[in-house]
């Protein structure tokens, strides 16, 4: 056990680094991150208290159970022409050599060998075995390592699958050493100078920096310990590799790796994490350019409707102000002594009071109105329409992008918002009643009118509605003959009345163009805030993912970076022991 070994320092390096992982496993937990990789986190974790683990990659046919046979100094694994290991092989020390199944993937194997005392070695299958699973198997075992040798054949050195294999390795930040195998093919020392500069080179230019290169030949080695043979073992070149990993590996050497081996776990989670994160962010930022610009197309549309309107109501008031004229000019022209006795006619006066002044005010009035509610009812429908199929575009962009690059249960989440509130606007868009909603909108202004005029309703039309009011009170005009008698009139009496039936028409039509004005303009605003309103709710939905979705990454962002930082520190106070 790890913890058997510490001295003080170390141990509370562990304890630290227990509570970073533990920070970093909680963020993750929060996080859709793939199953996969908390679970490689969490094995990573668990391994902090076994033994050393030294994992040994490659392609098939590179010679890497030979190589482990060299080490160990006799024969515990199979070796062959052909991919001969399948399984993952765990070999730790037992007094006999012996093979046990310890899950549906990996075999653990014993042999009496010192060097299993101290360190697991691993075995993997071939990197460019012919079954993926096989391959899939190594890549999933190298984040539980504490160090790789990584084995390429001298006779295809650095082949483009040991290339993309030790990216991944490099992506988890593990301690690589490279074994050219095979160095007995080669026939001059030249050759071998040459391929170990290929490998460095190749191998620097990949992961950034020269790792250590040894040539072997790992037949000769094991021949050569078989056999005691000093001369052999001397030109298998395996004495330097055997030294770094059994002396140059020492204890402190050891531990500081295995701590090291969750830390380069956490980091590339971290910065796998955090790439994903930003890709959301951009994602969302998108979404919010589009909440916002619904925003912008709501706030204009209510300004030109609120433009559009006051256009509309210039020709109410047009109507009125014509009205007024005639009725004017009607009193200059009838009340007069020249025709005090039709005067006297209260039937005839009422007709043609109606004909040359009321005319048809009420059916214009009613024409304007209705084309006035039809047109509020037809663009608050097309604004609908107009937001709907703006989020329909927006989520149709996003359909276009491989989901792989946001994540699974984000991109489910937000696909499925915006095809719910799709769904829902096309039904409601499919179900507006035009008609029926102008209809409630017109009967909803004749009450308002009414209300505010004090006139019975009944069967009669907005227009109508107005025109009762114009007709009444103000406009008897038989109150002219309260004197009675037309001896009672005189000069003065007619043109006193001119003037005060003149004034109460201006105010009884000045008080009605208000109440006509207050009613469609406080119809007009309600309906328009109840438009708005309702758009709002039904993407109400959407724009609190959006806004919640983008609390949550931003929080995740800078828990993740504390938790690299801390990481950061602690990596560096492990390279100090």
């Amino acid at each position: 056990m790890l913890h058997n070994i510490l001295n003080e320092n170390q141990e509370r390096l562990l304890v630290e680094e227990r509570r970073w992982l533990n920070a970093l496993q909680i963020a993750l937990a929060k996080f859709d991150v793939a199953p996969a990789d908390q679970a490689a986190l969490e094995r990573s974790i668990r391994q902090l208290d076994e033994l050393f683990l030294l994992v040994v990659v490659g392609e098939f046919n590179a010679g890497k159970s030979a190589f482990i046979n060299a080490l160990l100094g006799q024969p515990v694994l199979e070796e062959g022409v052909t991919p001969t290991t399948t399984r993952i092989q765990r070999l730790t020390y037992g007094p006999e050599v012996g093979r046990a199944t310890q899950s549906a993937t990996v075999d653990v194997l014993t042999a009496p060998v010192e060097l299993l005392r101290e360190i697991n070695i691993v075995d993997t299958p071939g990197t460019n075995a012919i079954l993926r699973e096989h391959e899939a198997l190594t890549r999933e075992f190298v984040p539980r390592s504490d160090m790789v040798l990584f084995i390429t054949s001298a006779d295809r050195p650095f082949t483009e699958s040991e290339r993309q294999f030790l990216e991944r390795i490099r992506d988890w930040g593990k301690k690589v050493v490279i074994v050219v195998n095979k160095i007995d093919i080669l026939e001059t020392p030249e050759e071998v100078a040459q391929i170990k500069d290929f490998v460095a080179e190749h191998a620097r230019a990949l992961l950034g920096f020269t790792p250590q290169i040894f040539l072997v030949s790992a037949r000769k080695a094991l021949r050569a310990k078989t056999a005691h043979d000093a001369d052999l073992m001397a030109a298998s070149r395996f004495e330097s590799l055997e030294h770094t990993i059994t002396e140059t590996l020492d204890e402190t050497e050891r531990i500081r790796l295995k701590l090291q081996n969750p830390i380069g776990v956490g980091k590339r989670l971290i910065a796998q994490t955090v790439q994903v994160i930003e890709k959301r962010l951009a994602l969302l930022a998108d979404d919010t350019d589009t909440i916002e610009d619904i925003a912008r197309q709501q706030t204009v549309y209510g300004e030109d409707m609120q433009r559009e309107f006051h256009y509309r109501m210039s020709d109410v008031d047009n109507i009125l102000h014509e009205f007024e004229n005639r009725g004017i000019a009607y009193f200059d022209e009838t009340l007069r002594m020249a025709r005090v006795f039709d005067l006297l006619n209260k039937s005839r006066m009422q007709a043609e009071f109606e004909r040359v002044v009321v005319a048809d005010v009420s059916q214009q009035l009613d024409r304007r109105v209705t084309e006035t509610i039809d047109w509020l009812v037809a663009s608050n429908l097309q604004q609908w329409q107009a937001v709907m199929k703006h989020l329909e575009q927006r989520r149709s962009t996003h359909s276009t992008r491989i989901v792989g690059q946001v994540g699974g249960k984000f991109s489910y989440d937000r696909d499925r918002l915006l095809e719910t509130v799709g769904r829902a606007a096309q039904l409601a868009i499919e179900t507006y009643d035009q008609s029926a909603e102008a209809t409630q909108v017109a009967i909803a202004l004749q009450m308002a009118v009414a209300e505010t005029a004090l006139v019975e309703v009944g069967a009669l039309g907005l227009g109508a509605i107005l025109t009762t009011v114009f007709t009444t009170a103000a406009l008897d005009l038989t109150g002219i003959l309260a004197a009675g008698t037309v001896a009672a009139l005189g000069l003065f009496v007619i043109p006193a009345r001119r003037r005060k039936v003149k004034q109460e028409l201006r105010e009884k039509i000045a008080a009605t163009r208000e109440q006509l004005l207050t009613a469609l303009t406080s119809q007009f605003e309600r309906e328009l805030e109840r438009s708005q309103r309702y758009i709002e709710e039904a993407i109400a939905p959407y724009t609190r993912f959006v806004r919640a979705e983008h609390v949550h990454l931003i929080a995740t962002r800078s828990e993740l970076q504390r938790v690299r930082e801390g990481l950061e520190r602690l990596a560096g106070a492990l390279e100090a022991l």
